[in-house]
């Protein structure tokens, strides 16, 4: 633990209850451990390169990262995100979750576990896609790292310490779920879009941005469904995702009207003039 959330628990009365109340079986997984602090300081740090890197980069030269390394990269999270979607699916079902609401079960049992370890990967992933942002910057593909970007990044390293540290299971299952398979396809596309040959026949990149909006829907309906079922979760987790989602999915919309829905308007418009 760090100094100072010693000193948060020795002086907070609510945090120090709320880190006894953390999950028993990873409260010392690494990264977690029961301590905000690391996870917060790896995001500041993020939101410290994203603000000062474009400032550093402005007047210099891009760095030319190799194409295979960035092939490389983009194909390590489609093989991670692959075996986070095998990992969580056996779980669930070997566990024999309820699909519409399963309720939190602290427990060893190996299927269990099975779905809290996939879920830290998803936590500890977030922090690998740090990466993604890093790389725009050093290559001055600046006009990517939009608000949606830095937002999405930045919260969903911290959220899912949040859900790892206390509600790691349960009905927390179908976001990384969903989302670990948007990612098998999202992480293909710009693997192989490093490749100028390939760039021109890589039709399906608004049908990624579809997908996500989807799986949003999904995870949504999902989470709101439990609520309203009464499911046997913390009512608490259940909102602070739903809530999440809720502002993923405007986001998101808003990026896709932006990205394809005004752009098509403006060629169509170039085209009849």
């Amino acid at each position: 633990m760090t100094w100072l959330n010693d000193w948060l628990m020795e002086h907070v009365g609510f945090y120090r209850y709320a880190l006894k109340q953390a999950d028993y079986r990873t409260k010392d997984w690494f990264l977690l451990w029961a301590d905000p602090i690391p996870t917060l300081f790896l995001t500041f740090i993020y939101l410290l390169i994203v603000y000062f890197g474009p400032k550093y980069m402005k007047n210099r030269p891009e760095v030319r990262v190799p194409a295979m390394i960035l092939f490389l990269y983009n194909m390590a999270l489609v093989v991670l995100s692959g075996y986070m979607v095998t990992e969580i699916f056996l779980g669930v079902y070997r566990s024999r979750y309820n699909v519409i609401c399963q309720r939190m079960i602290v427990t060893n049992d190996k299927n269990e576990m099975r779905v809290a370890n996939a879920l830290w990967y998803y936590y500890f992933s977030k922090l690998i896609e740090f990466l993604d942002t890093i790389f725009m910057i050093i290559r001055k593909r600046f006009n990517q790292i939009t608000f949606l970007h830095v937002f999405h990044h930045s919260t969903m390293f911290f959220l899912w310490w949040i859900v790892l540290t206390w509600v790691p299971g349960g009905q927390a299952w179908m976001g990384p779920f969903l989302n670990s398979i948007v990612h098998v396809f999202m992480y293909s596309y710009y693997g192989l879009s490093v490749f100028p040959s390939l760039r021109d026949k890589l039709w399906w990149k608004r049908y990624i941005t579809m997908l996500q909006l989807t799986q949003f829907v999904i995870v949504l309906t999902h989470t709101f469904g439990g609520i309203i079922y009464g499911c046997d979760y913390p009512l608490w987790g259940q909102l602070m995702l739903g809530g999440y989602m809720v502002i993923m999915l405007l986001l998101f919309r808003n990026f896709y009207v932006q990205e394809y829905k005004t752009r098509d308007k403006r060629v169509k418009q170039r085209k009849d003039k």
